[in-house]
């Protein structure tokens, strides 16, 4: 009779002790919020610098350069300068 009692109150304890931590989770979850950033979402690769290389009759080397990124075109434009040995 009192093993009866003892295992009848464990079992409760038990259920009652797996209800309440399966509330407590599922409340946790429900705060948990994924968040977006739009700066993330709106990056957009980088377009490489594309040049025009042109060779006059009088030897005389004249480019184009087009590209998004004013920094990457003027160091484009310094290593062409440099390797022609252009001032």
């Amino acid at each position: 009779m009192m093993l009866k009692r003892v295992l009848l109150l464990s079992v409760l304890l038990s259920i009652y002790i797996v209800f309440i931590l399966g509330h407590s989770f599922s409340e946790d979850t429900k705060n948990f919020q994924i968040k977006k950033h739009p700066e993330i979402q709106q990056i957009k690769p980088k377009k490489p610098v594309r040049i025009k290389l042109r060779r006059a009759a009088d030897d005389k080397y004249t480019w184009e350069i087009t590209g998004d990124d004013v920094d990457e075109i003027v160091r484009a434009d310094r290593k062409i300068r440099k390797m022609l040995k252009i001032k």
